[in-house]
């Protein structure tokens, strides 16, 4: 399957559809770009991959979940918590309104 070459009437298309502007010297790079991009998927589809095994993560490194639990140990008192604080009242922070009605 020979590879689709992207032409500049078909980048105008893509950048109008993305509502961008662009100049002459952008829609030629960019023609060329796509028409490179697609030429390299498609010799990636030409590829016998009937013997490979899928992979869906190539670093081997893994998620690490714990409990969603509250961590005692590393907990801040809320006496410690609002020490710093500039304004308190009853055991909250209070800030200045950033919201209007």
């Amino acid at each position: 399957m020979a590879a689709k070459k992207f032409t500049i009437d078909d980048v105008k298309h893509i950048a109008q559809l993305a509502n961008l502007v662009l100049s002459d010297e952008q829609l030629q790079k960019i023609a060329e770009q796509l028409s490179s991009v697609i030429g390299y998927m498609s010799k990636i589809q030409a590829l016998d991959t009937k013997g490979v095994v899928e992979t869906s993560q190539v670093t081997g490194l893994e998620n690490v979940f714990r409990e969603d639990v509250v961590d005692e140990k590393r907990m801040l008192s809320q006496e410690s918590a609002l020490s710093n604080a500039k304004n308190t009242h009853s055991g909250y922070f209070v800030v200045d309104a950033v919201l209007e009605e």
